[in-house]
């Protein structure tokens, strides 16, 4: 395998029937071979995810890049693998294979030093596409059984390994031996349905499982239906092994399997509670129910600093889900997966604009896979649960810094939903401040007019002050923040005839912004200073406070106060890398650049510009969200630095700040140094 996947192909697919071990074979092989990829090797999980418009997106966040651009993200994931050496493995294709292999022919033909290992139950037909299908692990055949001897990779040892694992101190004898090869001849040597048969050891001994697998064997069909179609299909072994162990589960844990699988990638307790807790199961069992499973290595279990997570094998869920719904439970096991979802977003967008803002955040990062697949099955549901979602799941999107893929599930979700409604209308809303932050200024003044047509037909007076002010902010980033602050005067006084705090609040914080666009130093302060006092003293709200830290930066840089400038800079860096938000890391490490040139540290200077400039590589992005004004205000400052230093000096020290590490780039940053001593003084 190092050989195929480092010297012979550029594109190589493991394929095989589910349950062969094609994603661990995948991993081994990437851990093999990790030193010889300059750039690393870089592992995208793909079964979660069900939309093929998105692959390329997922593929960024493992990279890791940011969709933080006006550009395609194939083309961003293009240009960033463009000079790399590096191995990108894609498990579990099959539900996307026609958009993987587009994304794969894309990449490979961009980046000359990228090679990709995929796994997928079929080829994905990829120009110079090595296809390796993986067969089960070998079986010893009757001649062997005497011997004793066995093969350290086939299905015996195997078998012994989970064995011993199962049940403390077991091991291989002359005894035991032959019961051993004539369960895993049972199995096909196939390693899930050796996994899931070993761990049923503690219970059973290794005769009465090879017996429990032959009654099974007899009465295979009963299961066909709740076993979805796959291409390959399934080896019978597995659905035997799978059948076999959901007989042995109780009554309980059958349901709580079942039920399950409408996660996407792992979830914890208290989500499995509010989704599969009624009547049957008991909301008290879950945690219980869930170790059993578990033990049967139906679930796989993870210990985290936030509580235990549990995660499902797609094989193991596809028997789940068919079994939902084979039972009539599928819809509203989803619906139920929505509003658990829907209400955890709800609960953030009610406190984001507090000192909960962060944490809450971080708290819905790893169920990144269910938000998406909570999307989808709202989708399938029909428009209002959908557009119910997107219009609570904007403070998600904004922290993770995601305004193009909000963008993608918006525009799905108000196609689904063309009626007036609340709902429509804060979707309507967040849609034109996302395209704003792509620099798609043609299509935020659409959102916000039709944002503004919802709110005449609803009639409500808050709504309409909030239409204004999304009208206001759209024209203010295109280029016209006089239009722009006309229509933030009228929201503002919306929202304090209301009193509307949180309104006024936002609305502060937009005509911050469009002062700073327009140039008028006083208003942007002013704008700055009531938008704190709005937030409240004491509030370590994160985003927005970042936000008009950077705008008043600007403004006080214009002001010639760059003492103020260089510490509200150094403040929104800390709190935008607590969030990780690359755009807004990269608008404080500018402004810091900034500040560096007109005090005249330009090697400083020099070193931010560098480091600013490779964070937004990762963003896909033009300084400010390729905002006109701004952009040619930090071109001035990146030219005076350069003029002072000289090119070849300017040169080296922008390098260096470009390959620093994002972490080693923040910590310079704030701490106000200068240029390292290694390099020299000013």
């Amino acid at each position: 395998m190092e050989r195929l996947v480092c010297r012979r192909s550029r594109m190589v697919t493991l394929t095989g029937v589910a349950g062969v071990g094609k994603t661990r074979l995948a991993q081994a092989a990437a851990q093999a071979v990790q030193a010889q990829f300059r750039d690393g090797v870089w592992f995208v999980e793909l079964s979660p995810l069900r939309d093929g418009e998105l692959v390329a997106l997922v593929i960024a966040e493992a990279l890791p890049l940011a969709d933080q651009t006006t550009r395609p993200m194939i083309d961003v994931v293009a240009e960033y693998l463009a000079e790399r050496e590096t191995l990108l493995v894609l498990d579990t294709c099959e539900h996307l294979a026609e958009a993987c292999a587009l994304t794969a022919e894309v990449l490979l033909q961009a980046a000359p030093g990228l090679r990709i290992l995929a796994t997928s139950r079929r080829p994905l037909n990829v120009a110079g596409e090595e296809v390796v299908v993986l067969d089960p692990l070998p079986v010893p055949k009757e001649g062997d059984l005497a011997t004793g001897a066995e093969d350290p990779e086939d299905a015996v040892a195997l078998l012994a390994e989970r064995a011993t694992q199962a049940v403390p101190g077991f091991t291989v004898t002359d005894a035991n031996r032959p019961e051993l090869v004539r369960l895993c001849r049972r199995l096909e040597g196939l390693p899930l349905a050796i996994e899931l048969a070993a761990a049923r050891l503690h219970e059973l001994s290794m005769t009465e499982l090879a017996e429990r697998l032959d009654d099974r064997l007899g009465v295979l069909g009963n299961d066909r239906e709740v076993v979805p179609d796959a291409d390959p299909p399934w080896h019978q072994a597995l659905r035997t092994a799978i059948g076999w162990s959901n007989e042995l589960c109780t009554p309980e844990e059958r349901l709580l399997w079942a039920r399950v699988s409408v996660f996407a990638g792992d979830f914890d307790a208290e989500a499995a509670r509010r989704v599969c807790a009624d009547d049957l199961i008991p909301g008290e069992k879950i945690p219980a129910l869930l170790h059993a499973l578990a033990d049967a290595s139906i679930l796989s279990w993870t210990p985290t600093g936030d509580g235990d997570r549990y995660r499902m094998l797609d094989t193991i869920r596809e028997y789940g889900a068919g079994w939902l719904a084979a039972i009539g439970e599928r819809d509203a096991c989803r619906r139920r997966h929505v509003a658990h979802y829907t209400s955890l977003l709800r609960h953030f967008a009610d406190r984001f604009l507090t000192s909960e803002q962060v944490p809450l955040y971080w708290g819905l990062v790893p169920e990144r896979e269910n938000l998406r697949a909570a999307l989808g099955y709202a989708l399938d549901g029909g428009g209002g649960d959908a557009v119910a979602l997107t219009a609570v799941m904007w403070p998600y999107w904004t922290c993770a810094g995601q305004p193009r893929e909000a963008g993608h599930w918006m525009d799905l979700a108000l196609a689904r939903a063309p009626e007036p409604s609340a709902d429509r209308f804060t979707t309507l809303v967040w849609s034109c401040t996302y395209a704003t932050y792509r620099g798609e200024h043609a299509a935020a003044q659409q959102f916000a007019n039709e944002a503004q047509e919802v709110a005449d037909r609803l009639g409500d007076l808050r709504l309409a002050g909030y239409a204004a002010m999304s009208r206001g902010q759209s024209l203010a980033y295109a280029g016209a923040p006089d239009a722009g602050l006309d229509l933030l005067r009228r929201a503002t006084e919306i929202f304090r005839d209301l009193g509307d705090t949180s309104g006024m609040c936002l609305a502060a914080i937009r005509s911050c912004v469009a002062h700073t666009i327009a140039g008028d130093v006083d208003a942007t302060l002013a704008a700055f200073a009531e938008a704190r006092d709005l937030l409240g003293e004491g509030n370590e709200e994160s985003y927005f406070t970042a936000f008009i830290l950077i705008s008043s930066g600007v403004a006080q840089v214009l002001s010639g106060d760059t003492t103020a400038a260089g510490q509200g800079g150094r403040r929104a860096l800390e709190l935008q890398s607590a969030r990780d938000d690359l755009l807004g890391v990269a608008s404080s490490l500018s402004l810091l650049a900034w500040v560096a040139a007109q005090e005249g540290r330009h090697s400083r200077a020099a070193c931010l510009f560098g480091a600013a400039s490779a964070v937004l590589a990762l963003a896909g992005a033009a300084p400010f969200v390729g905002n006109p004004k701004l952009g040619a205000l930090h071109a001035r400052f990146d030219a005076t630095a350069r003029e002072a230093l000289g090119d070849q000096r300017y040169e080296l020290l922008h390098r260096q700040g470009a390959q620093w590490p994002r972490s080693a780039a923040v910590e310079f940053a704030v701490s106000d140094r200068d240029a390292p001593p290694t390099v020299g003084g000013q």
